[in-house]
Parts: structure tokens; sequence; C-alpha cells
């Protein structure tokens, strides 16, 4: 903290301050021997067993996503003599989302690398969605209905950059399917050069309780080659994506990869075992890891990143020294991150219990 004299500051000046910056205040206190951590952060008083506190708040964790997700307040690390103990703080909020992450978990695929499921704070997201282009009756729309908790999966026979969107509708009737279909086409797209009006159009499919969306994006991160379009020479770089939204009775999905919401429509159709069948039924699950499936996963992304005619040296490292760890990690059985049954915030820096739980 003192390494920067540039960073202390007076209050009293009223002076725009710089982030990470400490108020002259602030350090005479501490210097004091005040205890602000306690009070700035929600904790309880530490017990005498307590040997190590790490407080981490929730701003620095997400990383500035932390409007998504205004519930999140921060996590704790307590040590005594039986090991460590994790805490995750919780913050309460007007029209407080359900902490129901049943429906997640009953569209998710089995077969994950990694999940994480968390309540959906949509009002918050009205002024971002005009500004990609949605109508404000579209947005509107949106934050009207979308409800509850979203998560996402990665899954190794996909890419890290193309995880798996479910959220949840308040109803199932379809009548947010125009505003859905206005939506995607508005904010999903690439500049193309040898397509009318610069965008492949979007394929539309409505089977029963489904609706589906999907436009060819091109890109050279995509799983498909150019060979493999309609119109080849109408790809701009030699790869492209089938970016896909799908409405299935209340249930949305998204993702970059196609092949991920197929899937999951065929899970809502009990034609593929969701991710319910193997998490614990009585308790809320936030995050679920599979060591074997994210080690598969890790190695192809990093072998990926290192072409061997290109990083000789990198890709070599990788080989000796990477991938035996990779090996290993995937011998670890899958575990799930759990919270107590009912939990939810009620008030300000809330502390739930942590549990990782072998599955």
């Amino acid at each position: 903290m003192l390494s920067n004299p540039t960073k202390l500051y007076d209050p009293a000046s009223g002076s725009a301050v710089e982030p990470g910056s400490v108020s002259t205040t602030a350090l005479a206190a501490l210097l004091n021997g005040d205890k602000l951590f306690p009070e700035a952060f929600g904790l309880p008083p530490k017990a005498p067993e307590v040997k190590q506190r790490i407080s981490v708040n929730a701003s620095v964790l997400a990383m500035g996503y932390q409007r998504f997700i205004p519930n999140f307040a921060g996590l704790r690390f307590d040590m005594d003599d039986k090991g460590w103990h994790s805490f995750l703080a919780l913050d309460e909020q007007e029209n407080q989302p359900d902490f129901d992450f049943k429906p997640i978990w009953q569209a998710m695929p089995m077969g994950a690398s990694a999940c994480v499921a968390l309540p959906l704070a949509a009002e918050q997201q009205k002024p971002l969605l005009v500004k990609l282009g949605a109508e404000e009756k579209a947005a509107q729309a949106m934050v009207d209905h979308v409800t509850g908790a979203a998560g996402l999966c990665w899954y190794a026979d996909s890419r890290l950059y193309t995880p798996l969107l479910v959220a949840s509708l308040n109803d199932d009737d379809g009548k947010l399917d125009a505003d859905l279909g206005n939506l995607f086409g508005s904010m999903v797209g690439a500049y193309e050069n040898n397509v009318a009006e610069h965008a492949f159009p979007v394929v539309e499919k409505q089977a029963g309780s489904t609706h589906q969306w999907q436009r060819q994006v091109s890109s050279n991160f995509g799983p498909y080659s150019a060979k493999e379009a309609e119109q080849p020479e109408a790809i701009t770089g030699k790869a492209f994506l089938r970016v896909s939204l799908a409405r299935h009775g209340s249930t949305l999905l998204f993702s970059l990869d196609d092949k991920l919401v197929d899937k999951a429509l065929g899970t809502l159709d009990k034609r593929f075992p969701p991710m319910a069948e193997v998490v614990p039924q009585d308790l809320l699950m936030p995050v679920y890891f599979g060591p074997d499936s994210m080690a598969q996963l890790m190695q192809r992304e990093t072998l990926d990143s290192l072409p061997q005619d290109m990083e000789p040296v990198f890709y070599n490292a990788a080989q000796t020294y990477l991938i035996p760890k990779l090996r290993t990690l995937g011998g670890y059985g899958k575990y799930a991150l759990t919270l107590p049954a009912g939990s939810e915030p009620d008030g300000h820096w809330q502390w739930l219990p942590l549990e990782w739980k072998a599955l």
C-alpha cells in the first residue's frame, strides 16, 4: 500500500479518485489499529480456532462483469486446525431472482467439463441490449420474460470460447419469439464481403415447442472449414461458425457451437441424459467440475494454439511439462461446489458455507 505514494489521496480535496487509490483517512485508521476490513467485508468475528482468513471482494473476481451477477458479493477462506473452509457472500437485491438451479441442470447435456450457474439480473441488461441494436420494446420484453437463473457449461468436444448458455423464460407460449428473432438478427453476424446485406441470412426453424434461429458467421476460429459451406467463396477467411439460438418451451439456449444447442434440445426431448442425473438433488449447485473432460478440453486448446511448425519450442515444452499434468488431472473424480438447500441472500454481505462434494 505504501510502495506507491501517488496512490494516496486526500478525501477533502474533492479531486477525482483513481481506481485502486487509498485515502489518507483510511491509511491513518489502519495505522491506528482500527479494524476496517471486517466491516467492509461484512465479516463475522473471527473464532479463536481460525488461524488465517482470506477475503476477496466480488469487484476483483468479477473482472468487470459485476452488473450481470449483482447478488455476488465476495469469497472467503478460513483456515483452522481442520484445514480450509470456503464461504460465499451474497447481497439481497430488489426483485430478487429465483435461486432454483434445477431447470439449468435439466437442460444441460451430461458430460460437461465445467459448469457455473448464477441468478440472472435481467433488468440491468436492458441498456446493454439497446446499445447492441435491440429496439426499446424488444429489450423490455426480454427483461420482462427472462427469469430465474442462467448457466454456462463447457464441453470437451467443443471449444473453450463456445460454451452452452441456458436461461429460463416465465412463459412457454412463444409470445417472445418475434422479439428473439429480431434480437438475434441484429446482434449476431459479421461483415461478409460477397453476401447480400453483408451478412448471411438467419435460418429459422420451428417444430412443436421448439423455435430455433441460426446464422452462419465467418470466423477463423469456427469449427467448420470454408469448403463445408454452401457457398465456400462467400466465407471471409478459412472457417465459419453456425451461431444458434433456440427456445424449447420455457427454456432458452444459445451457443456459438450449433452442435451444443442441438444436443441440449435432444436433452430436453429426453433423447440425451441431462446433468441433473449426476449432480446433487437436495442442494444448490452453482459450480460443477469434471477433471477428465476439462483435461481433454485444455489439452486441445493448448496444442491448437501452439502449431508445431510455428511454435516448436513452446509446443515441445507443453508436451513435456503440461500434458502429463493434464493427464494426472484427468484421473481425478468429478466435483460439485454446493450451497445449503434453500440458500438465498437476506441482507448485505450474507456469508454462506460452500462445500466441495465428490460425485
